[in-house]
């Protein structure tokens, strides 16, 4: 049961990075790329990239807890 949490937590720890650098990619700007800030609604794909993401980042959190308790 441990080495399972554990491989799940590798899985949701790189499911996380990639979405993470998608929406780095997808919001063109990067890091110090616009210097205005404008607030502005996210739509379609960026919108999904962001719930998913939450989502990926509780299921991290209680993947992790799990690992630790089990270990």
């Amino acid at each position: 049961m441990s080495s399972f949490v554990n491989v799940a937590v590798m899985i949701v720890a790189i499911l996380l990075i990639l979405v993470v650098l998608l929406q780095i990619r997808e919001q063109g700007s990067g890091l110090f790329g616009n210097s205005q800030s404008t607030v502005r609604t996210r739509r379609g794909l960026e919108k999904v990239l962001f719930q998913f993401t939450i989502v990926l980042a509780a299921i991290f959190i209680l993947m992790a807890i799990l690992a630790a308790r089990f270990n």
